[in-house]
């Protein structure tokens, strides 16, 4: 008997991979040249699976906020937001962050998966409901996980089969939370925002919307799904992530509800972790100015989704949404297909990310493409004409 037994399914799936020299799972970039090119196995390559949605990791602005704060504050806080590990800058963000929304109040988070840990499991406690959709990500699980509510799994994208669920619970709806993504990443796919804020309104329960994947793409602010849906005011908690748009690492929770500010007092993710860096509070706050007055990067960033899912589209792909989006998820048969795509697409110079079981909803075989701002027409083009010779020789 051995503790690692356990993983033995898992070893056996990494042994599927097989065992050419370049991993296509945690694959190492040797370096990185800008938002869209880095070396990978010696080759100079587009980089097409970063989450880089506007390509703000080489902004000069960005990066000089950094350098700067990297220089007065030093590297770290070395404590916790509850100990020394609260600077004004870290407020000064919190502030930025709820007045974007125009809400009361905001929280910021070391990373994004930790404010998904910290608002899900601290907002529902134990006498309260989770209704999760059954696609959402490992951080919403673990956060139910977590915490000590009942959860409920509704299936992914369905109103109706929602509605059953919180009629079921009655009156105790009203202590229910519903946690939906303003874009899943596995599949690019969209929920029907709509349709779910009439739900909650209809039970008296709370919505929590992760635009993790949305924010900084949809919205004349680039504030997410909600505002372009034009539904903010029904929505009780936006939870977002600085590792996509704004280009760095650390998350946030938004509120209309004051009352947020009580969970720096409950929540345990918030409480006993380190505090993030002064140099990222900084670039994030360069980032999200960026963000909120980004039109220019969001149309360039449209350009390119069109441009791609178009072409994938006309040459017979599955893709995973029919709605586009900065992720075009090509769905593929089995995990072989997958594979020999993965790695004609890196011999092409371009990488991308490879999807495949457990990891993925339904048992599906992926290859996820994510686009940026900041890749060129040509870039892009490369991009099709690698799956089209792909295409071609299957």
């Amino acid at each position: 008997m051995s503790l690692f037994e356990k993983f033995n399914d898992l070893a056996q799936s990494r042994a599927g991979l097989g065992d050419q020299h370049v991993a296509p799972v945690a694959t190492p970039i040797e370096k990185v040249f800008s938002a869209t090119e880095g070396q990978i196995n010696g080759q100079r390559t587009i980089l097409a699976g970063t989450n880089n949605y506007l390509g703000l990791t080489f902004n000069q602005e960005v990066l000089s906020a950094a350098h700067a704060a990297l220089d007065e504050y030093g590297s770290g806080t070395t404590g916790s937001r509850m100990a020394n590990g609260s600077y004004h800058a870290h407020q000064k963000l919190e502030q930025e962050l709820a007045d974007a929304w125009g809400w009361p109040a905001a929280m910021v988070f070391s990373t994004g998966y930790q404010a998904n840990l910290a608002t899900i499991s601290t907002l529902a406690g134990k006498q309260d409901y989770l209704l999760l959709d059954s696609d959402s990500h490992a951080s919403i699980y673990d956060g139910a996980k977590l915490g000590q509510a009942q959860t409920i799994v509704f299936r992914h994208n369905d109103p109706a089969n929602l509605d059953r669920r919180l009629t079921r619970l009655g009156d105790d709806a009203k202590r229910a939370l519903i946690v939906v993504e303003g874009l899943y990443s596995m599949l690019g796919d969209q929920p029907p925002l709509e349709a779910f804020i009439e739900i909650k309104r209809k039970h008296g329960a709370w919505l929590l919307l992760d635009e993790a994947h949305s924010f900084g793409v949809f919205g004349e602010h680039g504030l997410g799904l909600a505002e372009a849906r034009h539904c903010m005011d029904g929505i009780d908690f936006v939870v977002g992530t600085f590792s996509k748009s704004l280009a760095g690492i650390g998350g946030f929770c938004v509120s209309p509800h004051a009352e947020l500010d009580l969970l720096r007092l409950a929540a345990r993710p918030y409480i006993f972790t380190a505090s993030p860096s002064p140099a990222v509070i900084a670039s994030t706050r360069a980032a999200l100015n960026q963000v909120i007055h980004g039109q220019a990067l969001r149309d360039s960033l449209w350009r390119n989704i069109e441009q791609l899912y178009s072409a994938l589209n006309q040459m017979g792909y599955k893709l995973g949404s029919e709605q586009p989006g900065p992720v075009a998820a090509i769905i593929l048969p089995d995990r072989e297909s997958a594979l020999a795509h993965w790695y004609g697409l890196l011999e092409a110079g371009v990488y991308a990310n490879l999807m495949i079981p457990p990891a993925t909803p339904k048992g599906l075989n992926l290859l996820r493409i994510s686009l940026s701002a900041a890749h060129s027409p040509a870039q892009v083009d490369q991009m099709i004409d690698a799956f089209g010779r792909l295409q071609a020789a299957a």
